[in-house]
């Protein structure tokens, strides 16, 4: 058993065996919960600030309000909220960054604590509302949670690439070969993350095209600081390579790259659990509202064309601005695509981590709160 297999037992225990601890927004009782609240039209955000979900073209235009919309709505009562994260020093984490250096979260009547903590050691802590939400992505460890009892929701997606991104899946080339010629069936590929993640989704594509599968790759999970050591010195075939390394080979015709995340297809972002989904939704739509706002404001397009802002995130993700600079701005987006943890689901079943029946959407998504604060009824 490995570890996320070993964590997501423990988690399961612990929270079918807590049902009903967690705890009650300060000051009062539920909140009305999605589904049941007044939606009324936001200014600032009109018919760009949402898009069909069904929509999975590749040049699609995220989601966009007018910068500094929606307007703050704060709270009656001042909360405070965890959220967790793997990671501070990520790019795609550098909104909630900026909303909290920037005094979104608090124009909306909330004291947020940013919190390191690895999706599954945050899991209970979110099903059991320790934690308040999760900065990560529906895992398979998510998906077998829910399975299992737990009351979260993905309810926010966080970006996808830039057509220029080329983070995702390479192969070393034979001394002849090309990128067309690349057959990994059968042959190792390194990895951070190991199996579970949401880049199975990806991976599954970029193989299918390559001989492979995700069952008959052989898996060689390494340190961040050793995934490109080992494409480099022959230790795996292929890896998954993440910003920036991945312009290390880029040009290389040693290498070549064969695919990563679907344009247009945010696959992380916003986890919920009862605590902001159910016991207190006027908190959960104000941290999206936040969000979203912050994307609207800072985010909206080419963020990397502005140096001084490029300066600015970089002293806040702790990186060199020149690193951070040498690769393409992330689109980012709040939305979530329609049948995205479906495709997931089917990625984790071929790589032999889930084998029961797939999740509903309605299970596994809440789209609800982020309509809500852009105001789409």
């Amino acid at each position: 058993m490995n570890r996320r297999s070993a964590v997501l037992a423990a988690v399961l225990g612990a929270l079918l065996t807590s049902a009903g601890c967690s705890s009650a927004p300060p000051g009062g009782g539920p909140t009305a919960a999605p589904g049941t609240r007044t939606v009324s039209p936001v200014a600032g955000c009109g018919t760009a600030s949402w898009t069909d979900p069904s929509d999975l073209s590749a040049d699609r235009a995220p989601a966009r309000c007018e910068p500094g919309a929606p307007a703050p709505v704060p709270l009656a009562e001042r909360r405070k909220l965890t959220i967790a994260t793997g990671t501070l020093s990520a790019e795609y984490v550098a909104p909630l960054e900026v909303a909290l250096d920037k005094g979104e979260f608090a124009r909306e009547g909330l004291d947020v604590e940013l919190k390191v903590l690895p999706t599954p050691d945050a899991l209970p802590l979110l099903a059991k509302g320790d934690i308040d939400a999760l900065w990560a992505a529906p895992e398979a460890a998510v998906m077998n949670g829910v399975r299992g009892g737990f009351d979260i929701r993905w309810v926010a997606g966080n970006f996808s690439p830039d057509p220029a991104s080329k983070s995702g899946l390479w192969a070393r080339l034979d001394d002849s070969g090309t990128a067309a010629d690349v057959s990994l069936s059968g042959r190792s590929l390194g990895t951070m993350i190991g199996k579970g993640s949401v880049i199975a989704y990806p991976m599954e594509k970029a193989l299918r095209s390559h001989g492979g599968d995700l069952a008959k790759i052989r898996y060689q999970q390494l340190g961040s600081a050793d995934v490109l050591t080992a494409l480099r010195n022959g230790g795996v075939d292929s890896a998954w390579l993440l910003d920036p390394v991945w312009r290390t080979v880029d040009g290389d015709p040693s290498y070549a790259f064969l695919g990563g995340q679907p344009q247009g297809e945010p696959l992380g972002g916003f986890l919920y659990g009862p605590s902001l989904l159910t016991e207190d939704t006027d908190a959960g739509v104000a941290l999206l509202r936040a969000y979203i706002r912050t994307v609207n404001t800072y985010f909206a397009a080419d963020y990397k064309k502005d140096a001084e802002f490029v300066s600015y995130l970089a002293a806040l993700l702790r990186t060199d601005p020149k690193i951070l600079a040498s690769t393409p701005s992330l689109r980012m987006d709040w939305e979530i695509r329609a049948g995205t943890t479906d495709r997931l689901q089917s990625a984790y079943r071929a790589q032999g981590v889930t084998s029961d029946t797939p999740l509903p959407e309605s299970q596994t998504v809440d789209r609800l709160l982020y309509e809500e604060a852009v105001g789409h009824d």
